[in-house]
């Protein structure tokens, strides 16, 4: 059934009446959601609470039984013909997939690849790039990251917090307008976590790319965030700047949830 054109502005991302339910369980529920050209934002909440989801509706990784998502100017699971929203085919949903990034919790590289060779695949497999322009932007990316010295390397020789970066340069390769961050240093040894939060602060000060990030560092929501979006039973129940809801929480809920996270 066609559905009327949502409104279109500015937002690098903006989801409406986004759903979706697993079974009985209702992790998205009717989820409106703009995130503005350049900006920061941190999703936090608890365990099953939804976040992640949000970042795979985005990355096409879950559909969403109903709502509409847009990145920039494009519906990204609808296309408009005739002044209404009818549902996309595939070609337009992995064009409009091209203007993201993201990178998980697991570092999902090659293994039989070299660092390098995994950070040139997309652009020349998928985007059409010539392997010496993918190779350059490959080796600019690694030293951004601090790798260059590890460019021949295979995952099996670089160390957690060093495939994590790699995953992240891979991300960038494209040079995708939004990139999302799913906990992405949730899987590595404490010691390594400053390694991979340096980048990302690195990226965030550039502000040129939007970026939606899930995460359980608070000091590092606190310093990257233009805003921070507590979501609960698959609602937003707060958002606004650092300052506010992480130092002064309006709802009890969030109180609570950083409560538990501070103690630990």
């Amino acid at each position: 059934m066609a559905t009327n054109v949502s409104d279109k502005g500015a937002a690098a991302v903006r989801m409406r009446g986004v759903r979706k339910a697993f079974g009985d369980n209702v992790v998205l529920d009717d989820l409106d959601l703009d995130v503005e050209p350049g900006e920061r934002v941190v999703i936090i909440g608890p365990s099953g609470s939804g976040k992640t989801t949000i970042l795979r509706v985005c990355m096409t990784l879950e559909r969403p039984d109903d709502g509409t998502v847009q990145v920039g100017d494009r519906q990204l699971y609808h296309d408009e013909r005739g002044g209404q929203l009818r549902p996309a085919g595939e070609k337009h949903i992995r064009s409009v997939r091209s203007d993201i990034g993201m990178v998980f919790q697991h570092f999902n590289l090659f293994p039989h690849m070299s660092a390098l060779e995994n950070i040139m695949l997309a652009p020349v497999k998928v985007h059409g790039r010539s392997k010496d322009e993918a190779r350059e932007r490959a080796m600019a990316l690694l030293d951004k990251v601090g790798l260059a010295h590890a460019a021949n390397q295979t995952p099996g020789q670089l160390s957690g917090g060093q495939k994590q970066r790699v995953a992240i340069a891979r991300s960038l390769a494209t040079e995708p307008a939004v990139m999302l961050f799913d906990e992405v240093t949730s899987a590595l040894d404490p010691e390594l976590v400053g390694e991979v939060l340096n980048v990302l602060r690195d990226i965030a000060e550039e502000g040129s790319t939007t970026m939606m990030l899930v995460t359980h560092e608070m000091g590092f929501a606190s310093e990257v965030a233009d805003r921070v979006v507590m979501f609960d039973q698959g609602r937003i129940l707060e958002s606004g700047p650092p300052s506010q809801v992480l130092r002064d929480p309006q709802e009890q809920r969030t109180k609570d949830f950083l409560g538990a996270v501070f103690e630990h």
